[in-house]
C-alpha cells in the first residue's frame, strides 16, 4: 500500500513538474518576439499597479481604452492614433491586468476600471477628455460618464457590450472556474490551452475580421504577446471575465447620462444593430453609424472609415 501510494506521489509530482516546465516553454515562446516595449511608453503610478500609455499630439484630449477580451491592448488602436495627432493629444492606455502594465492577482471589476479612467483622467490628462472605447470596456466608461461628468466630454463606444450580458453576474459555476483558473499550475495551464495562438487565429477569422485575408501576423502576435507578458500574464484578469466578475447593470447610468454618444457597429457583428438599438432605447440622444464588411475590429480593420467618423463627431458643432 506504501510502495503504491508512494508511485503514485512520485507519478503526481512528475506531472505538475512537466506541465510547470511546459507553461514556462509555451510563455517565452510567446514573448520571445518582444514587439511591446517601445521609447513612447509611459507609466502611471496608479495604487493598484503601474499603468503603461502612450501620449502623442497636441489639441483636444482624447483617450483611447481598449476591449477586455484576452490579449487585448492598446495596440488595438495602433492604427488610429498616429492620424489623430494633429488636432488631438492622444493618449492610449492599457488596462490593469492587460498589455504592459501590472498585473496582480486580484479579482478585476467594472468598478475598479472606473476607478482607473476617472484617476487617470483627473492625474494624468487634467482636463476634461472625450473617450473612444471598444467592446466590454463601454459599461465602466459609462459609469465613469454618469458618475464624473465633469471630467468625460463625448464618448465613442466601438462595437458596445450586448446590454443583456452585462447583467449575467457570477455564478456558482463561474465562480469555480474563476478560482481554478487562479491556480498557480493547473489553472495556468488551462490559461495557456484556451488563449494560445491557434486560439487567437480563430478569434480573429471568425469573430474579429470579416475578410480573414486582412488579418496580419502582427495583429495576432501582439496580442499573443499582450496575454503573455508579465508575472502573471493577463491570467487573473481572464479569470475574472469567465468568471463574469467584469459585468454591471449600468440601465440607469445609462438613462442619465448628457453626453454626446456616438456608437460605431461593425456591419458584420453579430447582432449589434439591436445591441445599439437596445442602448438607443434607453438614452435616445446616442447617435450610430455602422461601418460595412468589417466585423468586431473594424478600427484594425478599416481604419480610414473609422477616423473618418471620429473626426466628424468630435468637431466643434
Amino acid at each position: 500500500m506504501n510502495k503504491k501510494l508512494t508511485t503514485g506521489i512520485l507519478l503526481s509530482a512528475s506531472s505538475i513538474s512537466l506541465i510547470h516546465v511546459i507553461n514556462r516553454i509555451h510563455t517565452s515562446l510567446c514573448t520571445m518576439k518582444n514587439l511591446l516595449p517601445n521609447s513612447e511608453n509611459n507609466y502611471y503610478d496608479w495604487r493598484f499597479g503601474k499603468i503603461r500609455y502612450q501620449k502623442k499630439g497636441s489639441g483636444s484630449p482624447l483617450l483611447f481604452i481598449h476591449d477586455l477580451t484576452v490579449g487585448s491592448s492598446n495596440y488595438e488602436y495602433h492604427r488610429l492614433i498616429n492620424n489623430l495627432t494633429e488636432n488631438h493629444e492622444i493618449y492610449s492606455i492599457d488596462l490593469l491586468g492587460y498589455g504592459l502594465s501590472d498585473k496582480p492577482p486580484i479579482t478585476y471589476t467594472n468598478n475598479l476600471y472606473e476607478q482607473l479612467v476617472c484617476d487617470f483622467i483627473k492625474n494624468i490628462i487634467k482636463k476634461k477628455t472625450s473617450v473612444i472605447v471598444s467592446g466590454e470596456s463601454v459599461p465602466f466608461v459609462m459609469l465613469a460618464c454618469h458618475n464624473n461628468p465633469d471630467i468625460i466630454n463625448k464618448l465613442i463606444c466601438i462595437n458596445p457590450q450586448n446590454l443583456y450580458l452585462q447583467n449575467q453576474i457570477p455564478s456558482n459555476q463561474t465562480k469555480l472556474m474563476k478560482l481554478f483558473l487562479e491556480t498557480p499550475i493547473l489553472g495556468t495551464f488551462t490559461y495557456h490551452v484556451l488563449t494560445n495562438k491557434h486560439t487567437l487565429e480563430k478569434m480573429f477569422r471568425e469573430e474579429y475580421f470579416c475578410h480573414s485575408d486582412e488579418i496580419k501576423e502582427k495583429y495576432i502576435l501582439n496580442y499573443l504577446e499582450a496575454a503573455y507578458t508579465g508575472k502573471y500574464y493577463s491570467k487573473y484578469a481572464f479569470a475574472s471575465y469567465v468568471g463574469k466578475y467584469m459585468n454591471m447593470n449600468i440601465l440607469h447610468e445609462l438613462k442619465e447620462i448628457n453626453n454626446s454618444i456616438l456608437m460605431i457597429g461593425g456591419e458584420k457583428e453579430q447582432d449589434i444593430k439591436t445591441t445599439i438599438e437596445n442602448y438607443k432605447y434607453y438614452n435616445a440622444a446616442i447617435e450610430d453609424v455602422y461601418i460595412p464588411a468589417t466585423k468586431h475590429l473594424p478600427q484594425l480593420e478599416a481604419p480610414d472609415e473609422i477616423i473618418e467618423q471620429i473626426t466628424i463627431f468630435l468637431c466643434d458643432k
